[in-house]
């Protein structure tokens, strides 16, 4: 049987047949990548993504209860020494790196580029968020006589301009010996019937598969294997958008040691029972974060006998794992949310569809899923004005203007 057949009998087992219209539009070059595009495609696990779209989210069968955590505020003295003694004794001993989830783009932003691209007008002269996180690390390295490993996860659709950016910045004065870039992998996008989309490239729509792709990701890259011959223990897994974010937190990694799991994780409260986070909770016996979408209305608002929310602990996506959490992680499939949203495409003619309504799935799976993999994990709460500057939406809520504000006030109370 030839090529073409097979690719043609393949789609027509997953009821995908549309596709075939298209193959006598494509030069040989363009159906030779088509082909190899849809036998890497695993029609199976796609359908049974989209058939899940249909199904609710219940958690009536399962038992939730509250997390507990450790508030850093709150630590007694002794406490507070002893893990930061154990924090950076690992960080001093060269054993511990730091991963940046980069893919995003900064559309909604209305920036054009990389997230990480994105200038945050502080200080009246303004830092780009790579920046940011490189003054970061810098002044951790500084502190603890060290350079940290530092890996980048970019995406398909913005690894080429985040390392031209990067290389035209010097990797703001990073020692680039010391940075390692690597890709997200990525999953097709179906239509509201469940059907492969086709792009203007004449390829099937793809996009990243959520940032629980991190782990398999580092796999696949040989990031994880580069980490373990460099002596990495501890690796710390953090987002680029977040302009207040500590990823070299002894107090943290001290924790982790001191109560010996191998994941970690900080929070900071919600600020009101329906705020847009993922919250911690225990399900079933294992540590589990429930994103804000899939959270009942009455556990958002159930309180406990101080009067403080229950499920009150937001996930922040500052976390902390073990090398061994990762490579243990790396080889599981991880659970997928699916998001309805808008996606251009090309018809049977060849004509590009731009919709003005959401039209189509992306299917993700998110980092925290894998904490369920684990019996326990530990929780430090931090303090929002210390923690959490998130650069989401243009305006409002998580925004450049939040962010600024945030991050002056931090540094300026540093400074005095």
């Amino acid at each position: 049987m030839d090529k073409r057949q097979e690719i043609e009998d393949l789609l027509k087992e997953y009821n995908q047949e549309h596709i075939i219209k298209y193959f006598d539009k494509l030069n040989k070059n363009q159906e030779e990548e088509l082909f190899k595009q849809i036998q890497k495609i695993d029609l199976h696990q796609i359908t049974e993504l989209y058939n899940n779209t249909k199904r609710p989210i219940e958690f009536k069968e399962s038992k939730i209860e509250a997390l507990k955590y450790l508030d850093k505020a709150k630590l007694t003295k002794e406490q507070k020494t002893k893990f930061d003694d154990l924090g950076k004794q690992v960080i001093k001993n060269g054993q511990y790196a730091v991963v940046t989830m980069a893919g995003g783009q900064g559309t909604r932003l209305g920036h054009n580029g990389p997230k990480g691209t994105f200038k945050l007008d502080v200080y009246g002269k303004g830092k780009y968020l790579f920046e940011i996180l490189v003054d970061n690390l810098k002044e951790a390295n500084k502190e603890y006589g060290v350079i940290i490993n530092w890996y980048i996860m970019t995406s398909k659709e913005n690894n080429q301009e985040t390392i031209e950016f990067l290389e035209k910045n010097n990797y703001f004065g990073y020692d680039k010996n010391f940075v390692k870039i690597f890709m997200q992998s990525e999953l097709p996008i179906v239509d509201a019937n469940g059907r492969l989309m086709m792009g203007k490239n004449y390829k099937i729509k793809e996009a990243s598969d959520g940032n629980g792709g991190t782990y398999s990701s580092l796999r696949r890259s040989g990031c994880l294997t580069d980490m373990k011959e460099k002596g990495i223990k501890w690796v710390f897994i953090g987002p680029v958008d977040n302009a207040l974010l500590k990823m070299a937190d002894v107090t943290l990694l001290g924790m982790a040691i001191s109560e010996n799991v191998q994941i970690a994780s900080k929070s900071v409260v919600k600020a009101n029972p329906h705020e847009k986070v993922g919250v911690f909770c225990k399900m079933n016996g294992h540590p589990k974060v429930i994103e804000y979408s899939e959270l009942p209305e009455e556990m958002a608002e159930e309180v406990d006998n101080d009067g403080e929310l229950k499920f009150g602990e937001s996930h922040i996506m500052c976390n902390l794992y073990t090398i061994d959490a990762i490579e243990k992680i790396s080889k599981e499939i991880l659970m997928y949310h699916s998001a309805f949203k808008k996606n251009s495409y090309i018809d049977e003619n060849g004509k590009e569809i731009v919709p003005q309504q959401p039209n189509s799935y992306k299917f993700e799976s998110f980092i925290f899923d894998a904490f369920e993999f684990f019996d326990d994990i530990a929780i430090l709460r931090g303090k929002r004005e210390d923690d959490f500057a998130p650069v989401k939406n243009a305006e409002g809520v998580d925004s450049p203007k939040t962010a600024k504000e945030l991050y002056e006030k931090y540094w300026n109370k540093r400074k005095n």
